[in-house]
């Protein structure tokens, strides 16, 4: 028989390599506890230590880009409207 290999969701995982990180438990003890191998708990640990950065990063940097993107995206508009104007015009033409 087949096992049908499982997905935990992102808090699931980080709550199990939180409690790794805090080392109150062996790897045995949380893989029981959270029925998880202990090998992925040890993978999940790592990835949280390697990342943990990019939670306090700065949201500043994000707010810029949003700038950019609505300036690009209202110079698109303005563009497009100029277009439906000439097309309406030249419609005219036709009647």
């Amino acid at each position: 028989m087949v096992k049908k290999r499982i997905t935990h969701s992102a808090a699931f995982k980080a709550k199990v390599a939180l409690a790794a990180y805090r080392q109150d438990k062996t790897l045995s003890q949380l893989a029981a506890q959270f029925k998880v191998h202990p090998n992925a708990i040890s993978r999940w640990k790592i990835q949280l230590l390697e990342n943990i950065e990019t939670v306090f990063k700065d949201g500043r940097s994000k707010a810029q880009h949003d700038d950019t993107l609505v300036a690009e995206l209202y110079q698109k508009i303005g563009k497009l409207e100029v277009e439906l104007d000439w097309l309406k015009k030249k419609s005219n033409e036709f009647d």
